[in-house]
């Protein structure tokens, strides 16, 4: 793009429709500039390609475990997560996601360091890239017959087995799965180390909390469309008062909820 015939407006309207990649060479242009209304604009979008260019080193460190195993000769590396663990109520949701070589996901860590919208929009752009994405959800009842620990590897494993595509390796956020035949590695805090952890995290997390949601309008006293099912003290005293809902974990064992 020239932009020396360009009114300034012009000029913004171009570079709205740019893909950060381009920012480099107009911004060479901005500067050779000499109209004073430009300078703004070219620091903008100088700040604008140094957070880009941030982001861009931060997510290879966040493939570092990827490349190594692609370097062994592993193409579908499946990374594996769960969300709801610790809730007094509803399931546990665990996915798994396999992302292809050369990714790029603005944004992506953690689902616990993102905020409900972005991991959201995170989550749509994770699906719209991912070679293969599959999440399975364990209700209360299994959880409270089996404990929390072996549903939680149930969840897991079907999560696993659902995949269009077969993994040939499993990057699994703390945990190891017994009676499933594919090489595995549990990473200690992988969903911050690992891009195919994190992409996991977010997707478990994101259904998880649209299950709560739903469950909000089943059962409104509880407060699950802002508590997610976790035991904040609102949550306590909804439970003290009406009593355990259907989706309530029974086996969970919380001060002064024994005897209801």
């Amino acid at each position: 793009m020239n932009i020396s015939n360009l009114t300034v407006l012009q000029i913004k309207q171009k570079i709205d429709t740019l893909q950060i990649e381009e920012y480099e060479i107009v911004l060479k242009q901005l500067k050779k500039d000499n109209r004073r209304s430009l300078k703004k604009l070219a620091l903008k979008l100088e700040s604008c390609l140094e957070q880009h260019l941030k982001e861009k080193k931060r997510q290879t460190k966040l493939l570092k475990i990827e490349k190594f195993y692609r370097s062994k000769g592993f193409k579908f590396i499946a990374g594996v997560d769960e969300a709801g663990r610790g809730p007094l109520a509803g399931p546990v949701v665990a996915a798994a996601v396999i992302l292809p070589e050369e990714i790029y996901i603005d944004g992506i860590n953690d689902s616990k360091k993102l905020t409900p919208r972005k991991r959201e929009l995170i989550y749509e752009d994770i699906k719209s890239k991912a070679l293969s994405i599959n999440f399975c959800c364990i209700d209360n009842d299994y959880i409270d017959k089996v404990n929390i620990h072996k549903a939680t590897l149930e969840a897991m494993k079907r999560a696993v087995l659902g995949l269009s595509i077969t993994p040939e390796i499993l990057l699994i956020d703390a945990l190891k799965l017994k009676g499933i035949n594919i090489p595995q590695q549990s990473i200690i805090r992988g969903d911050s180390l690992s891009m195919s952890i994190a992409a996991a995290s977010i997707v478990a997390k994101v259904e998880r909390d649209r299950i709560m949601k739903s469950y909000d309008k089943i059962y409104p006293h509880y407060g699950f469309d802002k508590n997610k099912g976790y035991p904040t003290r609102e949550h306590i005293e909804q439970i003290k008062k009406h009593g355990f809902s259907p989706i309530h974990r029974r086996s969970f064992r919380v001060k002064g909820l024994y005897d209801i």
